[in-house]
């Protein structure tokens, strides 16, 4: 047993050597992690979940100040051209609203009178008509009147989780993208190595030593994991991502990098060169990169999503770094990233012991 370890231990520290040799592969990992750092450090780490609404501070403005308990935020300007260049310009609000002096008044003896909504066009259809339903209930609410119709009761059923008044940052939803980017050099740079041993015919010679093909097969996962996961470990640690749950964190990064190791292996068996280990690279990336992009979209996720290998992946960094969740909470997401891993490991192994003993 020990001479399998010793076999399988030297072709890994030969494996990391060539690595760190590999001037290309050192310097976008370690550009690739500064730029990662601060980019995340750069990121907004709140989320203003309030809507800012510019009002005209004339006669009328003292009597809607109580709109600001309902979820807004009021700014009074002194006038309508104040309130018209400060929405123009996004400086602090994009939407106001613009009562006239008499609008009380009016409404009070049971007139009519014309209130000027303005808004930008980056502002959604749906505030714009919460916006003119609040100006109507205002106007009611000024004359001390019940509105002609009666509105229904309303019975509101929020499927999935809600996250109202606890949505995640912008950083913290960079989190998962982040990672997956490190897995991705690393899964190039174990496919590289693995393509270029099989071109060269490096394999050859290492089994004609007493190395079998199972310990050549053992210690390129054995590289690759090693270099995706303190990579990743390095990442993390970085931008302060272990969360209330650091083992489960690590335990989660552990698994990715085996699963990154696992499509390492398939596209070095495919690939031919560099370029076409890239291709093959992005072309696993780009549907495993997709839980990590959902996750900046407001809602539950879709089933086909859930289904992509690096959701488990996903929906455990974020829950255990943004919402503090255990490992009672991600069990089901731990145990599908498992299997996830345990799945694409064996088929990068199949897939290359193919290539190997075809030599």
């Amino acid at each position: 047993m020990s001479g399998r370890a010793g076999i399988i231990g030297t072709i890994v520290a030969k494996d990391l050597k060539e690595f760190t040799r590999d001037r290309f592969y050192m310097v976008i990992t370690v550009v690739g992690l500064a730029f990662y750092v601060l980019i995340f450090w750069v990121m907004p780490d709140t989320v203003d979940e309030t809507i800012e609404l510019g009002m005209v501070n004339n006669a009328a403005a003292g009597f809607f100040e109580q709109v600001a308990d309902q979820g807004l935020e009021v700014a009074f300007y002194p006038t309508e051209d104040a309130l018209r260049t400060a929405i123009e310009e996004g400086d602090d609000v994009s939407l106001g609203l613009s009562f006239p002096d008499d609008f009380v008044a009016t409404v009070t003896g049971g007139g009519s009178s014309t209130v000027t909504v303005y808004v930008t066009g980056e502002v959604p259809p749906e505030v714009r008509s919460t916006v003119s339903a609040l100006v109507r209930e205002l106007g009611y609410l000024a004359a001390g009147e019940q509105p002609l119709v009666s509105q229904p009761t309303e019975a509101e059923v929020i499927l999935g989780v809600d996250r109202a008044g606890d949505q995640i940052s912008l950083r913290e939803q960079m989190r998962p993208l982040f990672v997956f980017f490190v897995l991705l050099i690393e899964m190039m740079a174990l496919g590289t190595l693995v393509a270029g041993e099989i071109h060269s015919r490096t394999v050859t010679a290492i089994l004609a030593t007493p190395a079998r093909v199972s310990d050549f097969l053992i210690a390129k996962g054995i590289s690759g994991t090693l270099l995706a996961f303190v990579q990743g470990l390095i990442l993390v640690a970085l931008i302060q991502s272990f969360g209330s749950q650091p083992a489960l964190v690590v335990l989660a990064l552990l698994l990715g990098s085996i699963m990154a190791a696992g499509f390492g292996l398939m596209a070095g068996s495919i690939g031919r060169d560099f370029i076409t280990i890239v291709f093959w690279s992005m072309l696993i990336l780009i549907p495993l990169i997709i839980p990590a992009i959902a996750v900046m979209f407001p809602g539950t996720a879709a089933a086909w999503i859930k289904a992509i290998p690096s959701y488990p992946l996903v929906d455990i960094i974020v829950g255990a770094t943004a919402f503090d969740q255990g490992f009672g909470d991600l069990a089901g997401s731990l145990l599908a990233l498992a299997g996830w891993c345990v799945l694409v490991f064996l088929a990068g192994w199949v897939i290359l012991r193919r290539r190997v003993v075809t030599l």
